[in-house]
């Protein structure tokens, strides 16, 4: 949408503050939204994920320099908890957009706390002040957004009770980082309290939006996702992901002057980068399939919650794979990284697929289970191919990964076509017709 756009579709304002309210919830089951228009990601939303491709950049960054397991440790667990206030400001703007002064507000005052957080998460296990800096900045985001769920809830009565159990849940989980402040617990302990808060977010959230939980307390009124919005802000999020392969392939110009083994390696980058965007945007590659979204809680539930690992392991096998472009050779560790963060990002995208339903089984080339269970035969690969040959130069081992995402785009494509298909199309009409040509004489 252009500026021009946004202008025409500008209706005067008549509060600087507005009231929230629920853009959509079940009534008795039914689904009820207040504008049958189709929603699109807002422009602040668009500019919080600008900070976001700082943010994993320099995560990413760290575990590259430093590839052990201690530190890939670090980094997931460093991650995590932003990822977690991206979903909370995600799921705000979903239920209750109002594009308001405060709405504004809140995001500049999360984004400035993103900052900070970013800034110290990864010297959290180097320095205490770094570490109560961290946790501090967590707290207070997250205590913010907690705060917009409730106010929420008492300005549209359609989300209350889940808002209010969101709310407490959240309350809960700020007391479980109360051990990250001291300094006489140990590094080791608060590695393990990190990683409850974590999975404690995640069952909580899972929980209080769950049918599960509606059918119990019997709700006339529960919540409900705008789901070309969330569709649309996920793949925003898988975006700024794939935006680290391209970006260390650029700034510092590491592939060198000229036709250098640098810029092979950059252009393998980019190769498996495009490649990844070809196939998360097609789904499980069907010409008629129901989203994961729309065919059940479960499969929404589970399209949610993967995106989290699906990620995580894309960013950082997608960091390697770009340092590799000003690279001689990897070392163990980051051969194991780009292996390893590519792979269980496949199987990620695997599973991605798997939660289609499809329509079409019976008029395309391959039916869906061969068709994107190459996606998994790739993803073993992946795992595997770093244990093979400590021989391989950073080239060499890009050059093979590279030709197993283009291998796999072929596959799904080919097999994703109706039968019968052919790969030309005759150019029939290139010609105006003969009584056109007559008449023009």
């Amino acid at each position: 949408m252009n500026c021009n756009e946004l202008q025409e579709n500008t209706i005067g304002e008549r509060y600087m503050i507005k009231r929230p309210k629920a853009l959509q919830w079940f009534h008795n089951g039914r689904l009820v939204k207040q504008s049958e228009e189709e929603r699109q990601a807002g422009r602040f939303e668009l500019f919080l994920d600008l900070l976001y491709v700082a943010i994993v950049a320099n995560f990413s960054d760290d575990l590259a320099e430093n590839p052990d397991g201690n530190h890939l440790a670090k980094y997931i667990l460093i991650f995590a908890p932003a990822w977690h206030i991206w979903v909370d400001l995600r799921e705000i703007m979903n239920s209750y957009y109002t594009d308001d002064l405060l709405q504004r507000l809140v995001i500049l005052w999360v984004m400035a706390l993103l900052v900070l957080y970013a800034n110290n998460a990864r010297l959290v296990d180097e320095d205490l002040a770094a570490m109560q800096t961290t946790a501090g900045a967590y707290v207070v985001a997250r205590f913010t957004t907690m705060c917009t769920f409730l106010i929420c809830s008492f300005a549209s009565y359609q989300h209350r009770t889940q808002a209010r159990i969101m709310a407490f849940f959240m309350f809960i989980g700020l007391f479980l980082t109360i051990p990250l402040f001291f300094e006489d617990v140990s590094i080791g302990a608060k590695i393990a309290v990190v990683a409850v808060i974590i999975f404690y977010q995640e069952f909580t959230w899972s929980l209080t939006l769950s049918p599960w939980l509606k059918r119990k307390l019997k709700l006339t009124y529960s919540t409900a996702v705008d789901i070309a919005h969330e569709i649309d802000r996920m793949a925003a999020f898988f975006i700024i992901i794939l935006g680290e392969f391209v970006y260390s392939v650029i700034v510092g110009d590491p592939a060198g002057v000229g036709l250098t083994l640098g810029y092979a390696k950059a252009a393998f980058t980019l190769i498996i980068a495009f490649c990844l965007n070809w196939i998360y945007v097609s789904g499980d590659g069907s010409l008629e399939a129901t989203h994961p979204i729309r065919r059940s809680a479960w499969t929404a539930f589970a399209f949610f919650l993967l995106h989290l690992p699906l990620s995580a392991s894309f960013l950082i096998g997608g960091h390697i794979a770009a340092i590799s472009t000003r690279l001689d050779e990897f070392e163990e560790g980051q051969r194991w990284l780009l292996g390893g963060g590519l792979g269980v990002g496949m199987f990620c995208l695997w599973i991605y697929g798997m939660l289609y339903r499809t329509h079409d089984e019976g008029c395309l080339i391959m039916s869906k289970t061969p068709r994107i269970g190459m996606r998994l035969v790739v993803a073993i690969i992946l795992l595997s191919l770093p244990a093979t040959n400590d021989d391989l130069s950073t080239t060499d081992f890009m050059a093979v990964v590279m030709s197993l995402f283009a291998f796999l785009v072929i596959w799904e494509t080919v097999g994703g076509l109706l039968k019968g298909a052919q790969v030309f199309e005759p150019w029939t009409d290139r010609n105006p017709p003969l009584s056109d040509t007559e008449t023009a004489e």
